[in-house]
């Protein structure tokens, strides 16, 4: 029986945008994913919890940005932990509970250039696939080297995720709110609603 191909891809989502949704959905359609997981961090161990939004609020905004998207789901895995939560465990956890499923973690292409420094990376790459974005305008080079680097000394499967040159931030959707700048077409429509209703980032 073949086992159900499963994308994770994580992130504080505050807010979630259309880069996160299109690397989502390439993603799914070009390495043939049953599903692909938006999973909102919990306690990531680079941020003091007072930086980022409720998580109610990051969740209520993926869930909206992804209702008509059957294959996109929203998981709250990570965010039902204490302490700090780093990938490795997250992984762990996952294929223990989910022995039917194999993993793909999706990261942008600048994240994985540093994966080593992650906390145990030996494990991340022991459990999942590792699919990396390369906008369709960079030279990918050097993350080819990386991925090669990262098969010679973790035996690890990272493959290239060819996705639009989109740039858009979280950071820069915060500023703007602030700063009373337009977020159309950055942000679903509804997500841009639920900001401004909530009054979020102003």
């Amino acid at each position: 029986m073949d086992k159900k191909k499963v994308g994770i891809l994580g992130g504080t989502f505050d807010p979630v945008h259309l880069g996160h949704l299109i690397l989502a959905e390439n993603a799914y359609s070009q390495f043939g994913l049953d599903v692909v997981l938006l999973m909102p961090s919990g306690n990531p161990p680079h941020k003091s919890a007072g930086e980022i939004t409720s998580k109610e609020h990051r969740n209520t905004m993926v869930q909206l940005a992804i209702d008509d998207n059957r294959h996109l789901k929203l998981s709250v895995f990570e965010q039902e932990r204490d302490g700090y939560i780093y990938t490795a465990d997250t992984l762990k956890l996952l294929r223990e509970n989910n022995e039917d499923c194999d993993y793909y973690f999706i990261v942008g292409g600048d994240a994985l250039m540093s994966m080593d420094k992650w906390y145990h990376p030996e494990r991340i790459f022991a459990q999942a696939v590792v699919l990396a974005a390369v906008r369709d305008d960079v030279d990918d080079v050097a993350l080819k080297e990386r991925a090669e680097f990262y098969k010679q000394n973790y035996n690890a499967d990272v493959r290239l995720l060819k996705i639009p040159a989109v740039e858009i931030s979280s950071s820069v959707i915060r500023d703007r709110v602030n700063a009373g700048k337009s977020i159309k077409y950055l942000v679903p429509k509804d997500v841009e609603r639920y900001i401004y209703n909530n009054k979020l980032y102003s």
